[in-house]
């Protein structure tokens, strides 16, 4: 699997600002800004990202480090 496979699966599963992927082959780090994010925790975000990944997390992502931020978030970060 490939981060521009990744960054695909993860713009076509949910609306986004940004999708940012890097990462080896099997070891990944995506830095995401949607407006899913908004009122839900830190993990909500990761189950909601794994959840548009699917069998990808299991299968063919070994790890993946993600970077959650909802569009306020993101520019504060500026």
């Amino acid at each position: 699997m490939d981060t521009k496979e990744i960054k695909t699966m993860i713009e076509n599963g949910m609306p986004n600002l940004v999708v940012n992927v890097d990462g080896d082959g099997t070891h990944f780090e995506a830095l995401i800004v949607s407006t899913e994010f908004e009122g839900k925790s830190l993990i909500e975000r990761h189950k909601l990202v794994y959840s548009v990944l699917g069998d990808a997390m299991k299968e063919k992502i070994h790890a993946l480090s993600l970077k959650t931020f909802t569009p306020q978030q993101w520019e504060s970060q500026k």
